[in-house]
Formats: C-alpha cells, structure tokens, sequence
C-alpha cells in the first residue's frame, strides 16, 4: 500500500531519508525500497480528532495488507506540529495516545496476545490486531529512534510470527544488532525477543529501570 491518506510529501521524504541514511533496520530499509510504507501525517498526537482519524486509516490499512505475500508492510503516524523536551514526555504521551485509540476500539484484542502490560505476551491491540509499536523523536537517545519529527510506526504482530515460522526471524534480528551497535557502539538495551520480557518497555525507545510499570492498565476496562 503506497503513500496515500493525509500525506505531505516533505513527510514522506524526510521518513526516506532518515531511514535510507545508514538507518540500522534493514527491514526499514526494504520497505522504503518496496513502496511498502502508508505515512500518515496527523499533526498533533493527542487530540480526539487524531484518535478517530487513525482508527479509520488503520482500519483501512489492515483491510488493505496482502496477508498472503512475504513482505512486511507498515503504517507510520506522524505529529509533525508536537515537539516533546525530553524523552519522559514522548513517553507520557505515547501511552496516553495508546489508552486512548484502545477506549475507542470497536473490537475485542486480539486473541493470540495478551492485554496485561507486565506479560511477556503482551502486544498492544487494535482493532483486532496486535501491533508492536515504534515510538520516535527527535530527543531521542537512541540514533535509530531520533526521527525528524515525533512519529509512530505501527507494525503488525502476525508479520513478525510469519518471519519466525520462516526461520528468519533470527537472521534479521540479529543484523539489525549488529547495524546498532556500529551505528551506536551499544545494542539497544530495551530489545527483547517476544514471550522474553513485556514489548511495552520497548515502546518509547527510553532505557527505562527494571521496576518500571506502564501508567495505564488495558486489562478489563471495555
């Protein structure tokens, strides 16, 4: 699915750029090169109107994923008007964004993962869909995660389990370490393979302390 719904093409190019510049994703990288990114700029993270408007793009991208090919396909949410001092910030807001999109989802959560934050099982639903979510800023401290502009990139849970049940999952993860590490000099902390430790620390990019805990519980609140 090309670049289409509320799409600026500064946007779009300044997603190219920064993930065609040495970005250690080498899946990024192929779907840059696929045609395989649906960028969606909504401008501001928070608001009423950026909850309804992704729950319809999302809804019209799942509808749109070729379940059957073997090529990753993403959404990417973009803020472009948000700025956030510190990497705390994004991630208040990021949760908040997260709590809100699931008050309003019309589905129950997918079944093949869990809602228990603390759970090693646990992907964030919507819409029926696990999803593992990429938060990134520009105060980032990880240089893979210091986007342009704030940004959220959806991917879908069941992509990651087909290149498992491919036997590339392995391959590709550890690449994409090794990439980092270059880039970076160290391996992003926070990366933990699904079922190991709960995705949900991961999804800020911040290095957070063992005894963190998600501000908000998504278990029984429909």
């Amino acid at each position: 699915m090309k670049n289409q719904i509320h799409d600026k093409i500064d946007t779009t190019e300044a997603i190219r750029e920064f993930i065609l510049d040495d970005h250690p994703c080498v899946m990024a990288q192929s779907l840059v090169a696929d045609e395989n990114l649906t960028i969606c700029d909504y401008e501001t993270l928070n608001s009423s109107k950026t909850y309804h408007q992704i729950l319809n793009d999302l809804q019209l991208y799942i509808d749109d994923v070729d379940s059957d090919t073997m090529k990753f396909q993403t959404f990417i949410a973009t803020f472009t008007n948000d700025s956030f001092e510190d990497e705390i910030s994004f991630e208040n807001a990021l949760w908040e964004f997260l709590y809100a999109l699931h008050k309003i989802d019309p589905k129950p959560w997918d079944a093949t993962t869990e809602a228990d934050t603390e759970s090693p099982k646990f992907s964030f639903s919507f819409l029926g869909n696990s999803f593992y979510i990429v938060g990134m800023h520009p105060k980032s401290s990880r240089e893979a995660r210091s986007a342009p502009f704030p940004m959220i990139v959806f991917n879908l849970h069941s992509q990651f389990e087909m290149l498992r049940e491919t036997g590339r999952y392995s391959r590709v993860r550890d690449l994409i370490r090794r990439r980092d590490k270059a880039k970076q000099g160290t391996i992003n902390p926070m990366l933990e393979d699904f079922g190991t430790e709960s995705e949900a620390r991961q999804y800020s990019g911040r290095a957070v302390k063992e005894d963190w805990k998600c501000p908000y519980n998504f278990k029984n609140t429909k």
